[in-house]
């Protein structure tokens, strides 16, 4: 072999051996379940409707990002179970309410706490019992459709009167 193919063969190889990491890390983030909950706690929420909240949306207190939307499944109850990791630094009374909110009017989902004023903190593996569903702005244009009929019928009727 001449010192040109042996050069183009270590080349190859380089590329290959780049293009098998790059392959790798995308199919996950290289950290494991446990070290993924290191700094952080999980809390259960239920939820009638959760329209639009994904794995992965944040979980707001205040407007500040405090931890992510980590799974989601439906009970046999038919709702919806949503599991949240939250930073341990953050401690949350045991009588905190969780919302779903839209950023804006037809902007991506997130979850919102409100804390309440109970001394005793939420601990791991703890529900949220105060949940607030997600707003289907369908359903709310309908709702304001249906009251500006309702106030233009009333208007045509006292003009008649």
């Amino acid at each position: 072999m001449t010192r040109t193919e042996i050069r183009e063969i270590a080349i190859g190889a380089i590329a290959v051996v780049g293009l098998a990491l790059a392959v790798g890390g995308s199919y996950g983030d290289g950290a494991s379940e446990a070290e993924a909950r290191i700094g952080q706690y999980q809390l259960f929420a239920s939820f009638n409707r959760v329209d639009g909240l994904r794995v992965g949306d944040a979980v707001l207190l205040s407007g500040i990002p405090i931890g992510t939307v980590h799974a989601m499944e439906l009970h046999s109850d038919y709702r919806a179970n949503i599991t949240l990791r939250i930073d341990s630094a953050v401690e949350l009374p045991t009588d905190t309410a969780a919302a779903i909110h839209t950023d804006g009017l037809f902007g991506s989902k997130f979850v919102t706490l409100s804390p309440g004023a109970e001394e005793e903190s939420l601990a791991d593996g703890d529900v949220i019992a105060y949940t607030q569903d997600s707003l289907i702005v369908s359903d709310l244009l309908d709702l304001i459709i249906a009251q500006g009929k309702s106030v233009r019928g009333n208007n045509e009727t006292e003009k008649r009167e």
